[in-house]
């Protein structure tokens, strides 16, 4: 009796003890039914996390800061690169919109019956003639020209030191004259850092006949089978990727080909109005400041300013202040003429950039390339805006690939 009694005490005990078997749930899973509400949370249960979890803007600001960081890793490689290649990168460059400028010339002589071989060589040459022409006419009036500027300036330095002689500023002449004898002295001093910068002329001389040659080289290819090399490269893609590669290099292609032919007129309407006025002026050098100005209008917004600036000052150091300003108020008058009519409507419905957008990425240019960077930022910058809408695109319908030709019966 007292044996059945101890084994019942026990059996008491063990299932006080024991876990409780699995139960059925509501939807006819089997498994342990959740605690209810008020009861004692069991012993093993995990605590709640200290923190509430990542803010979702957060998470996306820390996507697009890695991602950000690692495209500007690849573009600062992509500059060095780029810069220690210069010898190679500036006349494919050039070339590149040297074959914009002349591609419609060339298409021009083909329709016209000649063969493309011919058409290219004839566009090819007749850039090569009107280039070296003016190079030639540039260096000729430079040289002869060159004494009357050295002369017009000297005397313009007596008079800005007579100027500053007197009232108010009353400086010493002999100060003035000791601040230029030092510099001819610190000039003979430096003798061979001169020479040494004679020899590095020498070196660029050097690499802007092989950058020439390069550039006539590559540019006859690509007028001639520019065709054939793009169906090339696209040729490495699969079908919808080369569709798309296809229609964002064509729409690139024309927005380049526009803007060269649009900032090629403007600077040529630049260099007409302003080679006239320093001409009427009486001003010398004209031709090498008419070049300066024509080159000035390929960098939008800041190269016409450094043109002006130095136009006037040649002009002031020359003929005087009554002739500078004339010169200023020309210019202003372009700058608006340029500003309202000539850029919004020859290039501004090219590009579509806002002018702040241009400044930036003239900044960016500039740093990255120097003169050659500011000069093709512009363009690259148009050029990707215009070619990342149809890289996105999907393929095109058949119909309109094939100009919407009916099915045949």
């Amino acid at each position: 009796m007292a044996w059945r009694i101890w084994r019942g005490e026990r059996g008491a005990q063990r299932s006080m003890t024991a876990p409780a078997p699995p139960q059925e749930a509501p939807d006819g899973r089997r498994g342990t039914v959740a605690a209810q509400p008020g009861s004692a949370p069991h012993e093993g249960a995990h605590k709640a996390a200290p923190h509430g979890p990542i803010p979702r803007w957060l998470q996306t600001a820390a996507g697009w800061s890695w991602r950000l960081l690692l495209l500007g890793l690849l573009l600062y490689v992509i500059a060095r690169v780029a810069s220690a290649l210069r010898i190679v990168v500036l006349p494919c460059v050039a070339a590149l919109l040297l074959t914009a400028l002349l591609q419609p010339l060339t298409t021009r002589l083909k329709r016209a019956g000649m063969p493309a071989i011919l058409a290219t060589w004839c566009s090819l040459l007749a850039a090569v003639a009107v280039i070296a022409g003016l190079g030639t006419l540039i260096g000729v009036r430079f040289s002869s020209e060159y004494p009357t500027l050295v002369s017009d300036v000297t005397h313009f330095g007596h008079q800005v030191q007579s100027w500053l002689a007197g009232p108010p500023f009353h400086v010493r002449r002999a100060r003035l004259e000791q601040l230029v004898n030092s510099a001819v002295n610190e000039l003979k001093a430096h003798k061979s850092q001169v020479a040494g910068t004679v020899l590095t002329g020498g070196k660029y001389v050097v690499e802007i006949v092989a950058g020439t040659i390069l550039t006539l080289f590559v540019g006859f290819f690509l007028i001639k089978d520019g065709e054939r090399i793009w169906a090339w490269l696209t040729g490495f893609l699969t079908p919808d990727r080369a569709d798309r590669a296809d229609r964002a290099g064509r729409a690139a292609w024309q927005v380049l080909v526009s803007y060269v032919r649009g900032t090629v007129l403007i600077a040529v309407i630049h260099s007409v109005v302003i080679g006239t006025t320093l001409w009427l002026l009486g001003v010398p050098l004209v031709i090498p400041l008419v070049a300066v100005v024509f080159l000035a209008a390929f960098v939008p917004l800041v190269g016409i300013l450094v043109a002006g600036a130095l136009a006037i000052g040649v002009t002031l150091a020359t003929r005087g202040w009554v002739e500078a300003v004339i010169l200023l108020a020309v210019f202003l008058l372009e700058n608006q003429l340029d500003g309202h009519l000539l850029q919004p409507q020859v290039v501004g419905r090219i590009i579509r950039l806002h002018p702040l957008a241009v400044i930036l990425v003239l900044a960016v240019g500039g740093v990255l390339g120097g003169i050659p960077g500011a000069v093709v930022a512009v363009p690259t910058a148009a050029a990707i805006t215009r070619a990342w809408p149809e890289l996105r695109k999907g393929p095109e319908p058949d119909d309109q690939l094939h100009g919407d030709e009916p099915a045949p019966r």
